[in-house]
């Protein structure tokens, strides 16, 4: 924002120089880029935060500076004049999207004469950068930079029907704007039309078909509000951004609406002459009333350390516009200006009361009580698993949300409902909130082997948005893993993430097929009777979808099933003092037994003594053992916690599982 010296001193009295005025509003958060001299004048450029819309005119920088400085502010008051004829005998006004456009005021003036501005106008304008066109183009602008809330004027003989009607523009419908381009339109953007053909894109750009020229003889001088993310995804849309769609992005204030159209109008009768129609169309629902704010002064002690006195709070906020309901010793019940959006809550009071008594006056060791906290325990879960994959040689990654409707489809094992799709693309070609993290990370692995990478193992934690039949989607936590050292590699990896989380519950691995994922390479894993996730080597078609030059397994786990599941609190048990004992085991068993099927008969049989269970091998030998049969070669160890266990004991805990395998999958020990 772009401010001129001269001008702000017209509602603010200031002895001090720029280089004062701008240090004072820069402590009190409104930064300073620069200074330049042009001409006689000073031009300030600010920077602006997105909760402070009310400073991006000349009368909210004012505002500011008189509450800094202790200065009398200086508004003016607009009251043009009339003539007898009445508005709504002129035109008329419908609006048919008040949730696009939830006010619309206009005001007709006959018989201008369009010109050149005069001098102390055009210097206005040339100190904050802005050209001059007319006089009455000019004074739109000037308004604009002097409150905060954009105009339009339009050749009301070029309006065809003499109305305005505030739509929807039609899928597809052309429109010819000011800078000489055609935008196509969409059904959720807002028009100005006439009985015809849109004369405006809502709160972004004037159409040239009704733009003020040399032969302009009436004017109708709009003033209206709109809705911010409408106009926010309308100028990202289509790449036109101006600085009406700068300030309606961010919300201008409801009661310069009128203010600035008067405002207008009156200059435009100054400069141009003509008549103005008398009253004004204004369509538009009454504004409601903000709920007043109490702030505990108490609370000020206990949150910038130091004790402000009652009266100087009270003053701070009176000077800042905010109007007193109530007030006590220990409290101050206050209601926000209008042009305040961002003062809601106590806290905004707070840091009101703070920034204008001044951030110097805070001693460095003022006192501020605080209190020890702990990270909650998803934030532990989320720590754990970071730390696990990374030891395990993972690198994190961090890939949008948003995807394209190919690699949406790719892979999609937690739901078949279609994805969200975003109304504005954060990407070209990426507009569906994603379902899965794998795409996004063989993406990544896509990118990193064409740059030759030796060693491409990748992980990233992250929301995936599940939809939900009438309800907002799911959005879960997911931790999901890419590696090129192969299964195993990975199911280790959730195995070591189990038990850094002292997960109790043991996990089951099920058949899972997926076009993505290699036949008989991949499963669902399976925690107590949650689904836990899914691990599997990506097939060929898969690589080829993706680009990948070599094999890939990837991880995906919902990292909420993994928080309730997990134990934090340490856990401690005495080690045993006594030597273990150990048996290997070589079963023949049929084809469609799993491992992890067998390993929970194993360790049910094997009884409280039984300390580590290992898969060592499989083996396969159809002539000697029958077709459809595969060797099973695990290892066990026993460990008893107040004694040592003879062999014949561990023969006997050999034995028990042997004969448990036997009666539950026909299994036979090899001798």
């Amino acid at each position: 924002m772009i401010v001129s010296w001269n001008w702000l001193r017209e509602y603010v009295p200031l002895a001090i120089s720029p280089d004062e005025l701008t240090s004072r509003l820069m402590m009190a958060g409104l930064n300073h880029e620069s200074t330049d001299a042009v001409g006689g004048d000073f031009a300030l450029d600010l920077e602006i935060t997105s909760n402070r819309p009310d400073c991006l005119g000349h009368l909210g920088i004012a505002r500011e500076a008189a509450v800094l400085l202790g200065q009398p502010l200086t508004i003016p008051d607009p009251r043009p004049k009339a003539g007898a004829t009445k508005v709504g005998d002129l035109t008329k006004i419908t609006v048919e999207c008040p949730d696009l456009c939830p006010r619309y005021s206009a005001r007709v003036i006959r018989g201008v004469k369009i010109g050149s501005s005069p001098a102390w106008l055009a210097d206005r304008l040339r100190t904050i950068g802005q050209p001059t066109i007319n006089n009455v183009v000019d004074i739109t602008n000037y308004v604009l930079m002097e409150c905060g809330q954009p105009l339009h004027a339009f050749d009301f003989a070029k309006l065809a029907g003499r109305e305005i009607i505030v739509r929807r523009a039609q899928a597809g419908e052309p429109f010819p704007a000011i800078d000489h381009k055609t935008y196509v339109l969409d059904g959720e953007m807002c028009v100005i039309a006439d009985s015809q053909r849109p004369v405006a894109l809502g709160g972004v750009m004037g159409g040239a078909d009704s733009e003020v020229s040399p032969a302009t003889k009436d004017l109708l001088i709009e003033a209206a509000q709109f809705a911010p993310l409408s106009i926010r995804s309308t100028a990202r849309k289509l790449k036109l951004h101006s600085p009406s769609s700068y300030r309606f992005e961010r919300g201008t204030d409801p009661a310069m609406v009128d203010w600035a159209s008067r405002r207008c109008c009156e200059l435009i009768l100054n400069l141009a002459g003509g008549e103005l129609a008398d009253g004004v169309i204004d369509v538009g629902p009454t504004r409601p009333t903000r709920p007043p704010i109490t702030l505990r002064l108490s609370q000020l002690q206990r949150i910038i350390g130091i004790e402000v006195p009652a009266e100087t709070v009270r003053r701070i906020l009176a000077a800042l516009g905010c109007i007193e309901q109530a007030a006590s010793a220990t409290e101050v019940v206050t209601l926000a200006p209008s042009w305040r959006r961002d003062l809601d809550r106590e806290i905004d009071l707070v840091e009101e009361v703070a920034r204008i008594h001044g951030y110097d006056q805070i001693p460095e060791d003022a006192q501020v009580p605080m209190a020890p906290s702990r990270r909650p325990h998803n934030d532990r879960v989320l720590g754990k698993a970071r730390q696990v994959l990374t030891a395990a040689g993972c690198d994190e990654a961090m890939t949008a949300s948003v995807v394209s409707e190919a690699w949406s489809d790719a892979f999609s094992p937690w739901t078949d409902a279609p994805p969200l799709v975003a109304n504005t693309p954060m990407l070209e070609g990426a507009d569906r909130l994603r379902r899965s993290l794998v795409p996004s990370l063989l993406d990544v692995r896509r990118t990193n082997e064409s740059l030759s990478n030796p060693v491409i193992e990748l992980f990233e934690i992250a929301k995936v948005y599940l939809p939900r039949t009438g309800q907002l989607p799911r959005e879960q936590w997911t931790v999901a893993a890419v590696s090129g050292l192969g299964f195993l590699h990975v199911k280790g990896i959730v195995e070591a993430l189990l038990a850094a989380l002292h997960v109790p519950q043991d996990l089951v691995l099920g058949d899972f097929r997926h076009e993505l994922l290699a036949a008989g390479q991949a499963c669902e894993l399976t925690l107590g009777a949650e689904r836990l996730g899914f691990v599997g080597d990506v097939s060929a078609a898969g690589q080829k979808a993706f680009g990948l030059r070599g094999p890939a397994t990837i991880l995906e786990l919902d990292l909420s099933i993994l928080a309730a599941a997990a134990v934090l609190v340490p856990q401690h048990a005495n080690l045993s003092p006594y030597p273990t004992m150990a048996r290997d085991i070589n079963l023949i068993v049929a084809e469609a037994v799993r491992w992890g099927d067998l390993a929970g008969t194993v360790r049910s049989a094997a009884g409280s003594h039984l300390e580590r269970l290992a898969y060592l091998d499989t083996y396969r030998d159809p002539q000697k053992d029958g077709p459809d049969t595969k060797r099973l070669l695990f290892s066990f160890t026993l460990r008893a916690p107040d004694r040592t266990l003879t062999s014949h004991e561990a023969d006997g805990v050999r034995d028990a599982i042997v004969a448990a395998c036997q009666a539950r999958y026909a299994a036979r020990l090899l001798v």
